[in-house]
């Protein structure tokens, strides 16, 4: 598996955010980020909900960008392991691949030529998922969940929310994420280490601190809060989506839903809140029959379907 080492690209701040040019993302977090995805080190990545932190975890994927070669499957003793996986792969076509004449330079067909991985785990996430796993009717075992994502990225969206306790995930991975390698059992009790090169993105709206204890924290070295935007960040993520869902923008009318709506009864802003509010907004003017165009009236008839009235009286 050393092709996946070999196409690592060199990461500086100009790719970075580059990568990030889509999203509205402080340069100072950028700053923070790139050091961590140059080193290829796990990180927190924490803060409120709904500012992005999964799609951030795409986005460091962009940053490491290019192809690389992975095995369709790999051998164990006359075990048959998986690792090609095409949900999780996006396989490339590689010129030489249908060449009738075979060249010293063509790659095995044992390999299969995939975009660099970027894979997404969320409250799913057992620890059963993390070993091998043996079907009976092929007789194969399917790789585990980082093992597909070796290297890339893996994300573990809402950590901390899977059935299994964090410390326990932490507690599989620990060793891996230090030594760079990972132990794994077939079913006859043999044991054999395969390379763990990916770069692991742990997104939780909740504090690290209260997920797992200093001696852990000391291990994942970069803890990266994702912020709620500011009032012109909120503004710019506004007009994107407007640009995105080809409809006018109207920066006053923006600014009005936020003093008449947003500040009289303390709602925080969030990155996610533009592209949910103008989603429904225009799917009720379309139920109204009425122009695809943003109003004041239909932003506020879609905030009050999207948030909850904390005040309201609910019958006993």
């Amino acid at each position: 598996m050393s092709a996946l080492r070999a196409q690592t690209r060199e990461v500086y701040r100009e790719r970075v955010t580059k990568a990030f040019t889509h999203l509205i993302v402080e340069p100072d977090m950028v700053d923070q980020l790139g050091p961590a995805i140059a080193q290829g080190k796990a990180m927190f990545l924490y803060g409120p909900p709904g500012n992005g932190k999964s799609v951030m975890g795409e986005a460091i994927g962009s940053v490491l960008g290019g192809d690389i070669y992975v095995p369709h499957a790999i051998d164990v003793d006359g075990q048959v392991i998986t690792l090609y996986d095409p949900v999780a792969h996006h396989a490339q076509h590689d010129s030489n691949q249908n060449s009738i004449i075979r060249q010293d330079t063509e790659i095995d067909g044992r390999w299969i030529r995939v975009s660099r991985p970027v894979i997404t785990v969320g409250g799913e996430l057992t620890l059963e998922m993390l070993d091998l796993r043996y079907r009976e009717l092929s007789a194969f075992y399917e790789s585990p969940v980082h093992l597909k994502s070796n290297g890339g990225v893996l994300v573990v969206d809402d950590f901390g929310r899977q059935r299994v306790p964090a410390r326990d995930l932490l507690n599989r991975w620990i060793v891996p994420l230090e030594s760079r390698v990972d132990f794994l059992t077939l079913k006859t009790g043999q044991k054999f280490e395969l390379p763990f090169l990916v770069m692991v993105v742990f997104a939780t709206n909740i504090r690290p601190s209260e997920l797992v204890d200093e001696a852990f924290l000391r291990r994942i070295h970069y803890k990266i809060l994702a912020e709620s935007p500011t009032q012109d960040d909120f503004i710019e993520i506004f007009e994107r989506v407007c640009r995105e869902k080809q409809v006018a923008f109207d920066h006053g009318l923006v600014r009005a839903l936020l003093e008449l709506y947003f500040k009289p009864r303390g709602i925080a802003l969030r990155g996610c809140q533009p592209r949910d509010l103008i989603g429904q907004s225009l799917a009720r003017a379309a139920y109204l029959g009425e122009p695809r165009h943003l109003t004041l009236d239909l932003l506020e008839a879609a905030c009050a379907s999207y948030f909850v009235d904390e005040d309201a009286q609910l019958p006993a």
